[in-house]
């Protein structure tokens, strides 16, 4: 009897912790996180950009404090700046990259994401995953031959306002991609940030 009134108050600390377990995580970030890329990147001395467009998702894993970020994204030069014989003849180089970054490290309230636009609403940084990320194009290895193909630092940062957590994703690309993305920031948006992977 009394070993059984000892399992029974074992029984019930064990559902106390695992509810206050999921409290805690439910007070603290979502594991994951997705939406959209959606910008311009400049080329030197040329007179267009890139238009860099594409779903992107990431998932914190909070026991290793890493994350894994993967993009699809598209790339053509704009047809503004193009002459109407390169538009119609469609010479705007279009082509894809897939973007892998795994165990990248979290930092919270990071200090070196890039500031939000001059003139636009103010947000904040709320954390950064950086790591080694692996960039294809059209498939195969980037950059391309017969240069040697290199994994590529990579700053994800996800901010957010006051009405909203998590609204804004930027990317920074150090070498090699940087040499085809630029080095600026670019920019996207969150369109989910969920506890459950659905």
């Amino acid at each position: 009897m009394k070993n059984k009134g000892l399992w029974v108050l074992g029984v019930v600390a064990v559902l106390a912790l695992t509810a206050d377990i999921g409290a805690l995580a439910q007070d603290g970030t979502p594991a994951h996180f997705g939406g959209v890329i959606n910008d311009y990147t400049p080329i030197t001395g040329g007179t267009t950009v890139w238009e860099v467009r594409g779903p992107w998702s990431m998932t914190l894993d909070e026991e290793s404090g890493s994350a894994n970020f993967s993009a699809s994204l598209t790339m053509e030069l704009s047809p503004v700046g193009q002459s109407s014989t390169n538009v119609a003849g469609v010479a705007l180089s279009q082509h894809t990259h897939d973007i892998k970054l795994k165990g990248g490290i979290v930092t919270f309230n990071p200090t070196d994401c890039p500031a939000h636009a001059a003139g636009t609403p103010a947000y904040t940084a709320r954390f950064e995953v950086k790591g080694s990320a692996i960039v294809s194009a059209n498939g195969g290895p980037f950059p391309p031959p017969p240069a040697t193909p290199a994994a590529s630092q990579l700053q994800v940062c996800i901010d957010g306002g006051d009405d909203n957590a998590y609204s804004n994703v930027t990317l920074v690309f150090g070498a090699p991609a940087s040499n085809h993305f630029g080095l600026q920031a670019i920019h996207g948006v969150v369109r989910k940030a969920n506890w459950s992977n659905e």
